[in-house]
């Protein structure tokens, strides 16, 4: 299953919200240096599909807010 992701970075709050238009919010604390962010992006994903984090994927969107990831 493929979803796409508004990554907000740097945020007080984490949290994950699934928009009326179908796509997910992702707010994490880590910055966007390094590939922290997109770290932290896999995690809060897997725990809120309850799958572990191997189980999911970055199709697109590495550097960017807008992303794609591939959950199996």
């Amino acid at each position: 299953m493929k979803i796409s992701v508004h990554a907000k970075t740097r945020s007080k709050h984490p949290s994950v919200k699934r928009a009326e238009d179908g796509h997910f919010e992702i707010a994490v604390k880590e910055p966007p240096e390094d590939g922290k962010a997109n770290r932290a992006i896999t995690r809060a994903l897997a725990k809120h599909f309850d799958i572990a984090p191997s189980r999911t994927r970055l199709v697109s969107g590495a550097r960017t807010k807008r992303k794609v990831f591939e959950l199996n």
